[in-house]
């Protein structure tokens, strides 16, 4: 059958690890979940110190959004692309390279005081340009329009990340200009993704149930308008922070997105955990955006609590999420979470509470920091245990994935 490789001919193919953009990059993203976290933690206790001219907290920022993040969108957009355009997945040699331009950014970055800071910047931007070269080629060689916007994601994520670097290297930058568009982007495409999947995932579940009762709205002018408010909301907080309209723009956007989580029936799902925790994740979009408005009137509370019900409730959350799901789905095992997959959302969870209480309770700061980058690491050293193995073998039907 046309696309299915007989058992014999699968060593004939590049190793199992680089026959799909999820195997390395989920593989890669749940270790820089790992380090990112525990190197910072033991960076700013002085335990260590890392050679990088960033400063540790700026170094965790950027490779927390530019290492664990970019990861995870790689991995996500080169097993997608190949399903939206009909063409043979990005494998073999050409994956490998983009693997070892991963690796190269987060060695260049954490070294970047001996190397250059110059260098460390080329090193590590060429990954993302890269990306965007392979994902623009696979599309337009497709003709693939409809998803041109994810590769002007890529494009805008690539101009964050020089920003960041540009910040470094005391460029006329505003400073943390790049982080906060790096995470704009990366919200974004959260509230864009997760509003096409969740919903579909949610109403094919509940027909295989059976039964009657609510079902999830289908995508309409709600959904378009959560996007635009969100757009705004975001947009705001980076060109004119603190202001009556950027407070208004983001309460609009806390309330729009929590009313379109509402309309997916996400309660139903609670029997299914790998179902239930896409909808955990996108309840923090409007817990984040709730938090960035009243960062933003008066300072009711820090902008970093914000930040981190983005960065670990948000995209924490979401990651390992997909992750989780798309590596059983496409190394042919059954759709169901055991007990360390529940326990791995259940730490993801405790983790982005910690972490945004750690900002909020400033006397509790020291244990809660303690207790979510425990939770936090031990999460993702259970993806790799899980999952690893599946992501570095074939599957066992024979069929590609």
């Amino acid at each position: 059958m046309p696309g299915i490789h007989k058992r014999d001919d699968i060593g004939k193919g590049p190793p199992a690890f680089l026959g799909y953009g999820f195997r390395p990059f989920f593989f890669l993203a749940g270790f820089a979940g790992i380090f990112g976290v525990v190197l910072w933690l033991a960076s700013i206790s002085g335990a260590i110190t890392l050679p990088s001219a960033f400063a540790p907290s700026l170094w965790h920022a950027h490779e927390m959004l530019f290492g664990f993040v970019t990861a995870a969108i790689a991995g996500f957009l080169l097993t997608a692309i190949p399903s939206w355009t009909g063409r043979p997945p990005v494998r073999g040699a050409m994956l490998g390279g983009l693997v070892l331009l991963w690796i190269a950014g987060r060695l260049a970055v954490a070294t970047s005081a001996i190397i250059g800071t110059g260098t460390a910047a080329v090193i590590d931007l060429a990954f993302l340009a890269a990306l965007l070269l392979v994902v623009v080629r696979e599309l337009v060689a497709a003709k693939n329009r409809r998803n041109l916007p994810m590769a002007a994601a890529l494009f805008v994520l690539l101009i964050a990340n020089g920003l960041m670097h540009a910040d470094v290297l005391s460029l006329d930058v505003v400073t943390g200009s790049g982080w906060r568009l790096g995470f704009i982007v990366a919200t974004l495409l959260v509230v864009l993704i997760g509003g096409r999947i969740i919903p579909n995932f949610t109403a094919n579940w509940l027909t295989r149930q059976g039964g009657s009762g609510s079902a999830p709205a289908p995508f309409g002018w709600i959904d378009k308008a959560t996007l635009v408010a969100t757009a705004l909301a975001l947009t705001a907080w980076i060109t004119i922070p603190g202001t009556i309209a950027a407070v208004l723009l983001g309460a609009i956007a806390a309330f729009a997105n929590a009313i379109r989580l509402t309309r997916w029936c996400g309660w139903r799902t609670r029997r299914d955990p790998l179902l239930f925790v896409l909808h955990v994740g996108y309840a923090w979009v409007p817990v984040a955006l709730v938090l960035l408005a009243l960062s933003q009137a008066n300072d009711l509370v820090p902008e970093s609590a914000a930040v981190h019900a983005l960065g670990a409730g948000v995209f924490g959350t979401m990651i390992a999420a997909v992750m989780t799901r798309a590596t059983l789905g496409h190394t042919g095992r059954p759709l169901r979470a055991g007990s360390s997959t529940v326990a791995l959302y259940v730490l993801i969870t405790i983790a982005a509470v910690a972490r945004v209480g750690a900002t909020l309770w400033l006397n509790a700061a020291d244990g809660l920091l303690d207790v979510s980058g425990a939770a936090w690491t031990g999460a993702f050293v259970l993806f790799i245990g899980v999952y690893g193995s599946a992501l570095l073998r074939p599957r066992s039907d024979g069929k590609p994935g």
